[in-house]
């Protein structure tokens, strides 16, 4: 077994990093996850309709696509890691601004292009944080609590949205969001630099204090190397494709049918689903401890059939709850195995953050077609049609993913012995 190294990044505040990390991952809810269902409510209102609404939201995610590697590569590569948080959430302010002052399509679009770019940029950002704080072995455990905080995040976020659309408006709702922008600017910045460490935060095991000499990171072309790596995006593009559309779509079938609470209905469909998913986030850990990634993954892809054809047949208030359930249960999930799996299958190769892009941009790719894609069955074949149809697209997910799970088994079992041969930080002052 290699030393461990007793850095334990200048614990010299009363404060432990990882608190700030929290509330980071709390305010950065809304940059995340943006106002997607409420822009879609108040687009609605303002007379458009659902393929249109459907096809700005697809804009903005081709362009988070086409960034979120490079966003990952930059967290790599950049030791100021801090800083693309700070981007990422000034990014969100401004486009909260703009949707503020004119709901013109390319002025909205815009919008969610600045959104999408924050989000993708947010994602690689928190891994690199975490994993520059805790280490590889204890990396499931704090992006757990991270993703409880975010989810946390999330349900405050919905819930005051759902208070001010009522109260005030729905416009108001993005002026919460660029009031999230400034909270997570303001926490991210109480992180001391020398709390992330500058080699681990992107997947190599090297101290400079140990060792001073010159590391180097493996050629990018380490991704295509990785075939679980590979499949794990097909099958995320895949659930994505399906999944994504779900919330806003829903929240509109429900609007359609029940105008006088729109936003109120929006705001619950978010937070029973961010509840359950928190839950989810808070056994995460444990589930692949003791089950193994595969399982847990797989567990996640069946939920989206259920979630389509539940949302098929319930679209009322009722509805609501198993709908969001099953969401809650697949997203709180993957929003921990997801990224305990890239850090487990790169970890030693100095391109984490990296392969976090990378899998992300994949993933979004279904994602941001899902909007276009559901806008238009719904437009055209009515609600209930398009909610079967993307709930069916978890067969792709299902094949794959079952075809592929010896071999992905195998990568997991293999790389353990090699990953407890090298070095990693020394946290426990962290996380107890």
């Amino acid at each position: 077994m290699a030393s461990t190294p007793e850095r334990t990044h200048a614990f010299a505040t009363h404060v432990k990093p990882t608190k700030p990390l929290l509330a980071v991952s709390f305010f950065a809810a809304d940059v995340q996850a943006g106002v997607g269902p409420f822009l879609g409510i108040y687009l609605q209102s303002r007379g458009w309709t659902p393929d249109t609404i459907g096809t700005v939201l697809t804009l903005g995610g081709i362009v988070g696509m086409l960034v979120t590697t490079p966003a990952g590569a930059l967290v790599d590569a950049t030791p100021h890691r801090r800083a693309v948080v700070v981007g990422a959430s000034a990014l969100t302010i401004v486009a909260a601004c703009v949707i503020w002052l004119s709901q013109r399509f390319w002025p909205v679009t815009l919008s969610q292009i600045a959104t999408a770019i924050a989000g993708a940029a947010m994602g690689p950002a928190m891994a690199g944080l975490t994993l520059g704080m805790t280490g590889r072995k204890n990396f499931d455990r704090q992006y757990g609590r991270n993703q409880v905080a975010n989810h946390a995040g999330n349900i405050a976020a919905a819930a005051l949205s759902g208070v001010l659309g009522w109260w005030l408006g729905i416009a108001y709702v993005f002026a919460l969001s660029a009031a999230f922008g400034l909270a997570c600017i303001g926490s991210v910045l109480l992180i001391p630099a020398r709390a992330v460490h500058r080699h681990y935060a992107r997947g190599l095991a090297h101290d400079d204090e140990q060792d001073p000499s010159q590391v180097h990171a493996d050629s990018m072309r380490v991704l295509l190397r990785c075939r679980p790596l590979l499949v794990l995006a097909v099958v995320l593009a895949a659930f994505n494709l399906g999944n994504s559309a779900m919330l806003p779509l829903y929240s509109l079938a429900a609007s359609a049918a029940h105008q006088d609470g729109a936003s109120q209905i929006t705001a619950a469909n978010i937070i029973i689903s961010q509840i359950v998913m928190l839950i989810a986030a808070v056994y995460a850990s444990r589930l692949i401890r003791r089950w193994g990634f595969w399982w847990v993954i797989l567990a996640t892809l069946i939920t989206l059939p259920l979630r389509g054809f539940t949302a098929a047949w319930l679209t009322t208030p009722l509805g609501i709850l198993p709908v969001q359930i099953f969401d809650g249960i697949g997203s709180g999930l993957q929003s921990v195995a997801i990224p305990a799996l890239v850090v487990h299958l790169l970890h030693g190769s100095g391109r984490v953050n990296l392969g976090q892009g990378a899998v992300k941009g994949v993933e979004a790719a279904g994602a941001s077609l899902s909007p276009l894609l559901g806008g238009w069955l719904a437009n055209r074949f009515g609600f209930s049609l398009a909610f079967v149809a993307l709930g069916s697209l978890a067969a792709i997910s299902l094949a794959v993913w079952i075809a592929q799970g010896a071999r992905i088994r195998r990568a997991c079992d293999s790389r353990r012995d090699e990953l407890d041969k090298m070095a990693d930080l020394d946290v426990s002052a962290l996380l107890h």
